[in-house]
């Protein structure tokens, strides 16, 4: 049942936190589109990790930098919002799984695997004795 709580509250942080980030006026925040993929609490709630998937960043390690200036303000902001015995520390991670997730799609994009137009010719030769019987 603990666990269930816990998911609850990582998903409240979740979602409060991707509300705060738009209002947060650091320049380093600001120059790619910033999600938050997931967040993890741990059981005494004192630490959240919160996993950031940044796109189109130029400078990853300014991101981070400015979410670690920021966090004081987003830890105030969340506690204000959500009623917590504790308000976690944020820590920032950045998560590459979408990324990862592009590159292995561009991959198996780019292999010439044998037979892929063989489908579509199978498809006419169908289509062809279909009409030799009709």
């Amino acid at each position: 049942m603990a666990n269930n709580r816990i998911e609850r509250i990582n998903d409240d942080i979740q979602r409060v936190l991707a509300e705060l980030l738009r209002n947060v006026k650091d320049p380093r925040l600001k120059q790619g589109m910033l999600s938050i993929t997931d967040v993890k609490t741990t059981p005494d709630l004192r630490y959240a990790q919160v996993y950031i998937s940044a796109l189109s960043v130029s400078d990853e390690k300014e991101l981070l930098k400015g979410l670690k200036s920021a966090s004081g303000y987003l830890r105030r902001e969340l506690g204000s919002i959500l009623n917590l015995r504790y308000t976690p520390e944020l820590q920032f991670k950045l998560d590459k799984s979408i990324e990862h997730g592009v590159h292995i799609s561009r991959i198996l994009d780019s292999l010439d695997i044998p037979g892929e137009e063989g489908g579509a010719d199978g498809q006419d030769d169908r289509q062809d004795k279909d009409d030799e019987l009709g």
